[in-house]
């Protein structure tokens, strides 16, 4: 009955997810050809629907080489990635390849086998994925490598040092997201299918994926505690809480709100998926209690709106009124929270000031990825069109 209500509610969500089924997902996620490729990429692009089906659906909508070059880079990052969450990898081997891990990429037969972790064969068969690494462009190459290097450098950083303050909570989320939003950037600009300042914006592109990992990391509170993990900057949740997890007690289910919207002061250049999933969470109690999700039609339809700067600002602004309708007087960081409010409805005002299309519009494109990931986590059950269409690119 609750979900018959909710569908009722919003009857533009049943539309959307018709039109999506009924074909809508080819306009985001066009085919790619297999026989189009050779033995080594076809078998990258298999890792990735096995990986990660919301990059592999959208990689495709790329052109070219610039569409491999963002596989192997998510590849990349998938393999650095199953290094550092595998915990019985000890730390003595753990550090140095992570900081070596760049350097894997030009050693033809470097190969892991040792990792318990279900994305293993990105590491088992990374000969593979860092063969089609050396066949891409220099340009390509040399992006892929420095993110990597830094990316792992960061990591290991923070194997064992919480995260305590908000200053660290920033560096923890450039390392694991902010770096993703600027070599996606980069390797635009080096395709040369976006103008330069694209990646040489990479304060932009930084606040982006920050943006989208701290989102993240507010919404799998529950998550993360159960499974023995802790991402809430201590900074702020000490002030309402001896234990972070104490939050997740009934008893402090009101503290723990007044803490969940302090976190969200520091959320500031907005993504549609991201901000809609933001305004779920806002104020809302669930959060301590199990998963707030966005509505699979309401992503649906971001997805297939969120098509020019426009129609961004025009999203942006709709959530943020929402939000500012959600705001509780007694709370203790209303008045912060009001003002960024009131920020962001001066960038998102329809028709409003805004800056030059020619350096913003680009960096929405850079930041596709990322916003079509965090949606298609809402839509992977959502029709047996899209299933097949994902099936359709591992064989």
């Amino acid at each position: 009955m609750e979900l018959l209500r909710t569908w009722l509610g919003h009857p533009e969500d049943i539309y959307n997810l018709l039109r999506f089924k009924m074909g809508g997902y080819r306009a985001v996620m066009p085919r790619i050809d297999p026989d189009s490729l050779g033995l080594g990429l076809r078998t990258c692009y298999r890792y990735l629907n096995q990986t990660s089906r919301s990059f592999a659906a959208v990689i495709q909508a790329l052109d070219g080489e610039l569409r491999h070059a963002v596989c192997i880079f998510y590849l990349v990052l998938r393999a650095l990635d199953t290094i550092e969450d595998d915990m019985t990898i000890s730390l003595d081997v753990k550090v140095p390849m992570l900081h070596e891990f760049h350097s894997y990429l030009y050693q033809p037969d470097w190969k892991y086998m040792e990792s318990k972790e279900k994305d293993r064969q990105v590491l088992e068969d990374f000969p593979t994925i860092s063969m089609e690494f050396r066949n891409l462009s220099k340009v390509y190459q040399d992006v892929i490598s420095d993110i990597c290097h830094k990316m792992g450098v960061g990591m290991a950083e923070f194997l064992e040092k919480k995260v305590d303050s908000q200053r660290e909570w920033d560096k923890y989320c450039h390392y694991v997201a902010g770096l993703v939003g600027i070599g996606l950037s980069r390797l635009f600009s080096a395709s040369e299918l976006e103008d330069p300042i694209v990646g040489q914006d990479t304060e932009l592109a930084n606040s982006m994926g920050l943006f989208l990992q701290k989102t993240n990391i507010i919404r799998d509170y529950l998550e993360d505690q159960l499974e023995g993990r802790e991402f809430w900057p201590r900074e702020v949740w000490s002030r309402y809480a001896k234990k972070l997890s104490d939050l997740a007690k009934p008893e402090n289910i009101d503290m723990a709100v007044q803490c969940l919207n302090d976190v969200f002061n520091f959320c500031a250049i907005p993504q549609v998926m991201a901000i809609a999933t933001l305004a779920a969470c806002y104020n809302n109690k669930q959060v301590f209690r199990g998963v707030v999700k966005i509505r699979k039609g309401q992503a649906v339809t971001l997805m297939m709106d969120a098509t020019n700067i426009q129609a961004v600002k025009a999203i942006m602004y709709q959530y943020v009124e929402e939000i500012y309708q959600k705001i509780p007087s007694t709370d203790p960081s209303s008045n912060k929270t009001q003002q960024i409010i009131a920020s962001i409805r001066t960038m998102s005002l329809p028709g409003g000031p805004m800056a030059s299309r020619h350096h913003y519009s680009p960096i929405y494109l850079s930041c596709a990825m990322l916003l079509a990931a965090l949606s298609w986590q809402y839509l992977s059950t959502i029709s047996k069109a899209a299933e097949e269409y994902v099936q359709a690119g591992e064989n």
